[in-house]
């Protein structure tokens, strides 16, 4: 008497960084080889790799590649995941249930079938539709392929002037990189300040930080077209008024979803172009097809809206939440309130929350406070300035978003409140807070607190007969 052989179940991941490979990892601890077979498709060179070390690698505070890669290749197939590199997705078929993908170095083509499928394709750099944008020596940082590729244009490059295009976060950290480079570097941004995730006067204490480090700020400035020489390489960056000299330009405007497979398959998007998914990563209306990472919108839990966040810390839940569903468990991911933490030098910028032209968007009416402070203790040795902003909702006193700028210890003082804006608090809650002191980390009244306090009073004052 002969028994069937019951056929495994196949898991086909698209996009071998966080999202993808932490769904994979954690569908193979739930599922063993015997019972799900998982295949990962990557375009690149690396698998499960540090995206927001790169400005860190370029600048040379991390001086090993391969110290930003978490997990390569060979460890992730050690564990029975077939990674393939090189080896790009071209078409997804969901009627058929598979897809179609391409070796980048033969050319070869071919289709695999899936039961389940997680769609992790990431983000791209914005590149400007503008002459001259993909002229080499024009640089998007997303990938360790493209970090690894700038590093190759400065190791072969005489020149030291460099032009930074945007003052996001990619922006300025890409700037401070150059800086530590040895480059001369601008940085040309459209906005009235940089960081424009901070609204515009904590954006000015950014400003002139950059400038304290020896970066030409151009604000204002919308970039026309990026001026080429015989050779073909970029030669300036051009505005209406001026056009400013650069053996390198980085592109540090922004990403969005990269989302054109999905779209030619007919799956949902929202209107920042990122997959609409459930709370449990599935992707609407797939029962099979879950979606995280970079390419997908989340929940704002402030806001109550779709945002496209592209960070690490979300595209590894994401991935938690996603292979635990592929492999049989039950997981959600409830939303975000949007913090988000970055440097300048020694200058650390952090914000959670919405900013004042978040809050009027949604028909939010808010108090706004800001208050000057230190790290530690005002008589303590190295106690540093510290600026914190509040904002809280009118009559109920919710918080509704912080943004703190300031030396040592105010960037990571934003999880504060975003424990605070994840629990709902009120700004008056907040002030009875018990956190950690001693004069050494904080003054009596943490900065935060400060803040919460003097945002609490307005909105008793603004509330009074």
């Amino acid at each position: 008497m002969s028994m069937s052989r019951t056929r495994r179940e196949r898991l086909v991941v698209i996009g071998g960084d966080a999202a993808g490979m932490s769904a994979a990892s954690q569908a193979r601890r739930l599922k063993g080889p015997g019972e799900l077979e998982i295949v990962a498709f990557e375009r690149g060179h690396f698998t499960s790799y540090s995206a927001c070390g790169i400005p860190y690698w370029v600048g040379g505070d991390v001086t090993d590649r391969d110290r930003l890669i978490a997990r390569t290749p060979e460890e992730h197939r050690a564990r029975d995941i077939d990674v393939r590199l090189r080896t790009e997705v071209t078409e997804l078929d969901l009627g058929r249930r598979r897809v179609r993908a391409r070796d980048l170095d033969s050319g070869a083509e071919s289709w695999t079938p899936y039961d389940k499928l997680v769609i992790a394709t990431g983000a791209r750099p914005i590149r400007p539709d503008l002459p001259g944008a993909d002229a080499p020596g024009v640089h998007g940082v997303q990938t360790l392929d493209d970090g690894q590729a700038l590093l190759d244009t400065l190791a072969g490059t005489r020149g030291r002037r460099a032009v930074v295009v945007g003052a996001g976060y990619i922006g300025v950290e890409m700037a401070e990189a150059l800086i530590n480079r040895g480059y001369e570097v601008t940085v040309v941004n459209r906005g009235s300040e940089p960081m424009s995730t901070l609204d515009p006067d904590m954006g000015r204490l950014v400003h002139e930080a950059m400038e304290g480090l020896g970066i030409t700020m151009v604000n204002d400035a919308e970039v026309t077209k990026i001026l080429t020489g015989d050779d073909g390489r970029v030669r300036a960056v051009a505005t209406q008024e001026c056009e400013f000299p650069a053996d390198v330009v980085v592109l540090g405007i922004g990403v969005r979803p990269e989302t054109g497979l999905a779209r030619a398959a007919g799956l949902p998007l929202g209107i920042h172009g990122g997959l609409l998914t459930d709370r449990s990563m599935r992707v609407r209306g797939h029962e099979d097809v879950w979606a995280g990472g970079d390419c997908v919108e989340v929940l704002d839990l402030v806001s109550g809206q779709l945002r496209h966040v592209p960070l690490g810390t979300h595209a590894n839940k994401h991935g938690q939440v996603i292979g635990t569903n592929a492999g049989g468990g039950y997981a959600t991911f409830p939303g975000v309130v949007g913090t988000a933490v970055s440097k300048v030098c020694d200058l650390e910028i952090a914000r959670t929350g919405l900013r004042e032209k978040d809050a009027h968007r949604v028909g939010l009416r808010f108090e706004a406070v800001t208050v000057e402070s230190t790290s530690r203790a005002g008589y303590y040795p190295n106690a540093s300035p510290m600026t914190v902003k509040m904002l809280a909702e009118v009559r109920t006193g919710r918080l509704l978003g912080v943004q703190i700028v300031g030396r040592e210890g105010a960037g990571k003082r934003v999880d504060i409140a975003a424990v605070a804006l994840t629990a709902g608090m009120t700004v008056e809650q907040m002030t009875t807070l018990d956190l950690g002191y001693a004069p050494p980390f904080s003054p009596v009244w943490d900065p935060v607190l400060v803040a919460a306090r003097k945002a609490a009073a307005k909105v008793r004052a603004s509330i009074a007969p």
